[in-house]
């Protein structure tokens, strides 16, 4: 996303709301979401069940990466996504909490493309949900005292829709580069 938008700014935002628009939006309202905050190309969405929120992201990824194999390789719009389950504080409009700073730790531990949940949103839609899951085992993420469990999960998917991973994903650093 950092790279799209110095190459074009205002094409980059473009296609991004047009996609929040025509895409996300319609798929997150689908699923009973509700849009909390916008953050660049990140969003913060949250759902009263969680099969709906896994079932929506599994949509996104399949949706987006439909979409977005019409473009050439390196201008494609490509989304992590992060799912927990668990308590947030509601302040106003927005919400908080480890609830919300877990999700962000997994959506940083996922794949382009990818989506990847925690072990207590995994033993909830296990069984419900017809995706392919794998342990990803314990995880030490940051700012979090005890280790995470992680599944990845993958969408049915063509090989074609999603770009080869040949490399590991970085651990995150301790501090903020």
């Amino acid at each position: 996303y950092t790279r799209l938008m110095g190459e074009d700014e205002a094409g980059t935002l473009q296609r991004l709301t047009t996609l929040r628009e025509g895409v996300l939006g319609p798929l997150i309202a689908e699923h009973a979401g509700r849009i909390v905050k916008l953050m660049g190309d990140g969003l913060l969405v949250v759902f009263a069940s969680i099969v709906d929120a896994v079932g929506c992201a599994i949509a996104w990824q399949t949706a987006v990466g439909g979409q977005e194999t019409k473009r050439p390789e390196g201008s494609r719009l490509i989304f992590r996504i992060g799912v927990n389950l668990g308590d947030v504080l509601v302040e106003g409009d927005d919400i908080y909490g480890d609830g919300v700073n877990i999700a962000a730790r997994l959506e940083a531990l996922a794949e382009p493309g990818g989506i990847c949940l925690s072990g207590d949103a995994y033993r909830q839609v296990r069984g419900k949900i017809e995706a392919n899951f794998e342990d990803l085992g314990e995880r030490e993420v940051k700012n979090v005292a005890e280790p995470l469990r992680v599944y990845r999960i993958a969408a049915q998917r063509s090989p074609s829709d999603t770009p080869p991973s040949t490399t590991k994903p970085l651990p995150l650093p301790d501090k903020p580069s």
